[in-house]
């Protein structure tokens, strides 16, 4: 039986009827994850030995007829800026390469609650800054569908490790699109959830006020079930969650109204991406939804105030990262500037130090006016025209991606280019909404393209629920053989 190439949904119902154990379904795993990841670098560390345990304590559970998690025995991966305790989380950096967290993320214990099994941390772009995965220091991750190209960026490693059916279940960090970019990229299913909808407490901060953790599937069905699991107020670490019980899905499109911005189809948007977005748009139409179409006028400007804001505040939170307390230690034979310099210098990555100098200077006196608070002002535009547009509609849909996935190496020599990438995603953290990215089709080279679909705060339910009701009209979404 290949149990790799089941969904979670269909591993829980497998496990629960006695058919199969969680050591055999964590042993498909692994031997799964040794047989392609040579080809796809989706994971930076395999914790083979306390996934077994894990496994083993599942079973042991079930033999003793005790109630099991929502995620019993069920592989999830980890992004490698969500701490684990007793396990390396390095965020793809030298600065941590060694680092060991003495404790766990909010969504580890949950995860542990609910009695997932972890087989290991996966790849990414360093401390989450890129859109391709291949500013990791340690090495890029390829996407399934074509090894020459890309899954993505930041959460590279939890899109492709899903995609390649390594895994049915992972977790990655969205700051300006960084779960649903590779989701739309790999082809696989990849939930924003609203900013304090989930815990942040244990995700090594790139920009406080916009990042998010949140799960990727193969389906909807397995994103809700992850998404359900680690969901809701965190009042002992996280004052910025929220009480959240995430209700279920609610299927069915009839009578949905579906706005679609027209300033998300224009310059910079492929051909084939739009055309695959406006079919998903029409399909929901012949399932009884009403399209209206939209305005979101500041969207042109959003890309400019995405990057002043998140670079202002990794400018902030990578200051800790000086060679005294923890982490990379440069040369300690010279005074503390000595110290400061060769530390950064050498354990950050070139788009690391390019996103802190950037903050750096924004945050500066005679440029803070200029460029931070008109971003912030900026900010506030954003989110009050995504409120007024959500007077007139319920759910908005736009692509994922201006693009398929391109070439590895074909924008590194171009950081602008590189972050025009996120110009479809980044105004969802701007105004703290949510987002999911599902399968819509296929570009040149049989490369998959994603449909983004918005909805209000905390309207996971909705947005999922609309999500499913697409994914069962086309009959499900493919799988990649590799």
């Amino acid at each position: 039986m290949e149990l790799y190439k089941k969904s979670a949904a269909e591993l829980s119902a497998l496990l629960r009827s006695k058919e199969v154990t969680a050591c055999e379904i964590l042993d498909d795993t692994l031997a799964r994850i040794d047989a392609v990841e040579p080809k796809v670098d989706a994971f930076l560390s395999v914790t083979a030995d306390t996934a077994r345990a894990k496994a083993k304590e599942v079973d042991e559970k079930i033999a003793r007829g005790e109630t099991l998690g929502v995620l019993a025995g069920i592989p999830v991966g980890i992004k490698d800026n969500i701490c684990t305790k007793g396990l390396k989380t390095t965020c793809a950096s030298r600065m941590l390469e060694n680092f060991v967290p003495p404790y766990n993320a909010t969504v580890v214990e949950k995860l542990a609650a609910a009695d997932a099994v972890i087989p290991g941390k996966l790849n990414m772009d360093e401390f989450a800054m890129g859109g391709s995965c291949e500013n990791s220091y340690f090495k890029p991750t390829k996407n399934p569908w074509d090894t020459t190209c890309v899954p993505g960026g930041s959460s590279g490693g939890s899109a492709a490790s899903v995609a390649a059916c390594e895994v049915p279940l992972s977790l990655g960090s969205d700051t300006g699109g960084s779960i649903r970019c590779p989701a739309g990229l790999c082809g696989i299913v990849g939930l924003k959830p609203t900013y304090g909808a989930v815990s942040r407490f244990g995700l090594v901060a790139f920009a406080s006020s916009l990042d998010q953790i949140g799960p990727f599937a193969r389906t909807v069905d397995d994103v809700a079930l992850l998404f359900s699991a680690i969901c809701g107020r965190d009042a002992a670490h996280d004052a910025t969650s929220k009480e959240y019980a995430f209700p279920g899905m609610t299927t069915g499109v009839k009578g949905l109204r579906i706005g679609v911005p027209k300033e998300y189809f224009g310059k910079g948007v492929s051909a084939e991406n739009k055309a695959a977005v406006l079919k998903a748009v029409d399909d929901l139409k012949a399932l009884g939804a009403e399209i209206v179409e939209i305005s979101l006028p500041s969207t042109d400007y959003a890309l400019s105030a995405y990057y002043i804001i998140s670079s202002a505040e990794a400018s902030s939170n990578l200051a800790r990262y000086d060679g005294v307390k923890y982490g990379y230690s440069g040369n300690r034979e010279g005074n503390l500037n000595d110290l400061y310099l060769s530390t950064r210098s050498e354990g950050f990555g070139a788009e690391v130090k390019r996103r802190i100098m950037l903050g750096t200077y924004v945050l500066s006196s005679g440029y803070y006016d200029a460029y931070y608070k008109r971003a912030k002002m900026l900010q506030r535009m954003i989110a009050q025209e995504f409120e007024d547009a959500f007077r007139k509609c319920d759910v908005i849909a736009t692509p994922t991606t201006p693009t398929t996935a391109f070439r590895l190496g074909e924008k590194t020599s171009d950081p602008l280019e590189m972050y025009a990438s996120d110009i479809c995603t980044v105004t969802v953290n701007i105004a703290g909404l949510p987002g999911i990215s599902v399968p819509c089709g296929f570009g040149a080279g049989s490369l998959p393209i994603g449909l983004q679909l918005i909805g209000p705060k905390f309207r996971e339910a909705k947005l999922l629920g609309v999500a499913k009701t697409y994914e069962t009209a086309r009959g499900g979404f493919a799988v990649k053989e590799l």
